[in-house]
C-alpha cells in the first residue's frame, strides 16, 4: 500500500526539499504544496520508470551528495584561478570519452549531472549503447587524470550506492 503511494519516496523527499529551497519560506502552505508535488510528480512518472528497483545502498548517499558540494566549491576555486589569470593560449581543453561501467540509467544520469554540475567540465553526450559518455574539460593538462578522477571518484561510488 505505501509503496503504491510513494513510488519513489526518495524522488518524493527531494522534490519536497527542492520545492521548500526554491519559494525560500518555510510556512505551512508552502510545504503543504511541496507534500502535494511530492506524493503527485512520482505518481504521474512512475509508469515511466519501468524497472526501477531503487538503490542498493542509500546510506552512501549523503556522503556522496556532501563530497559533490565539496568539489563544486573547490571547482569554483580552480576556474576561478584559470579565468583570472591564465592566458587564453595556456588553456588545454580537452574531449575525454569516459567508458562506463554503470548500467543503470539513474546512475548513468546521475553521473552526467555531477559532471555538468562541477564547474570547469560538462558531460556533453552519451552512446547509444550507453557504454560511454563524452566529457569536455576546460583545462586539462592531462586528461587521463581527469578520466581517472571520474571513473575512481564519481563512478565507483555511484556503482556502490546503485548496483
Amino acid at each position: 500500500m505505501i509503496r503504491r503511494l510513494f513510488p519513489h519516496p526518495w524522488l518524493s523527499l527531494a522534490l519536497v526539499l527542492v520545492w521548500m529551497g526554491l519559494v525560500n519560506r518555510w510556512a505551512v502552505g508552502s510545504l503543504v504544496f511541496a507534500a502535494i508535488i511530492g506524493l503527485v510528480v512520482p505518481l504521474v512518472t512512475a509508469p515511466y520508470w519501468p524497472g526501477a528497483n531503487g538503490y542498493r545502498a542509500p546510506h552512501r548517499i549523503p556522503a556522496y551528495f556532501m563530497m559533490v558540494l565539496w568539489d563544486i566549491a573547490r571547482a569554483n576555486f580552480t576556474v576561478a584561478r584559470i579565468v583570472l589569470f591564465m592566458p587564453r593560449r595556456a588553456l588545454q581543453p580537452a574531449w575525454i570519452a569516459v567508458p562506463l561501467d554503470l548500467r543503470h540509467p539513474e546512475a548513468i544520469t546521475a553521473l552526467a549531472a555531477t559532471i555538468t554540475l562541477t564547474p570547469g567540465t560538462v558531460s556533453c553526450d552519451l552512446s547509444e549503447d550507453g557504454r560511454a559518455l563524452l566529457v569536455h574539460a576546460m583545462h586539462a593538462p592531462d586528461p587521463d587524470a581527469v578520466l581517472d578522477e571520474i571513473k575512481t571518484r564519481y563512478e565507483a561510488r555511484l556503482k556502490e550506492i546503485f548496483e
